[in-house]
């Protein structure tokens, strides 16, 4: 399904997540890895590209729409959405990307450690502040609960990652953070580092089902930690 970003391209990335919700709705097993992407890391947590080598990528693949997810650190979105801006300038007619805010957070639930994305949310807001200081979080700040609050307060949206990766199954984490209030989950992705990229059949099933039943948007992406935005490692 075709999705008209055009209203939101030009600001180069300013959070909106009317927008972005209207994108996680529109997305299927065929959008990643070169439609839309919502999960990659550089250099500014644990990954290898430069900010500007993995939103170059971005171009030349023809992503439509991004999210940089760095682990406690919005410094690589901010150094992408530079870049675009002054692409914008040197070639205006050049078709970008959307690229909305977001990051990877540590939290607890269910006695697991989770990870949760946070997308489209205020860089500025205070609820947002104690995630973004390159470290996971501590105390009451850790718990899942208090993640989830913080993100929807500075007007984001809340995913669980790779609900398929942890201790606990989906089956338990997911009901838990829809107690909790998420948004969404990622439903699209490769649990065994494929190549080609691909999501992983019997765990997008397990997690679109779930998400389907609990009303929740799905998100996809790649977990790009190496040097090509098409594969993870």
């Amino acid at each position: 399904m075709a999705v008209n970003l055009a209203g939101s391209r030009a600001s180069c990335g300013a959070p909106d997540a009317a927008a972005l919700r209207s994108v996680f709705e529109t997305i299927t097993v065929e959008s990643c890895p070169r439609s839309f992407n919502f999960h990659m890391h550089t250099v500014c947590s644990d990954g290898r590209l430069q900010p500007e080598q993995l939103i170059h990528q971005a171009v030349e693949i023809g992503l439509q729409g991004l999210a940089i997810t760095d682990h406690h650190s919005v410094n690589g979105y901010l150094r992408a959405r530079q870049w675009l801006v002054a692409q914008r300038q040197i070639q205006p007619e050049r078709v970008i990307p959307q690229l909305w805010t977001g990051t990877e957070i540590n939290a607890g639930l269910l006695s697991d450690e989770v990870h949760i994305l946070a997308y489209a949310f205020d860089l500025d807001h205070a609820a947002m502040q104690p995630y973004l200081q390159g470290a996971t979080p501590t105390g009451k700040s850790y718990q899942a609960a208090q993640v989830i609050g913080a993100i929807q307060q500075a007007g984001g949206l809340a995913v669980l990652a790779h609900p398929a990766r942890y201790r606990r199954s989906p089956q338990e984490l997911i009901p838990a953070a829809v107690d909790l209030g998420i948004d969404g989950v990622e439903t699209y992705y490769a649990y065994n580092n494929p190549s080609p990229w691909r999501p992983s059949p019997k765990e997008t099933e397990a997690v679109g089902s779930l998400g389907n039943r609990y009303s929740l948007l799905h998100t996809c992406g790649t977990d790009t930690h190496g040097l090509s935005l098409l594969q993870r490692l």
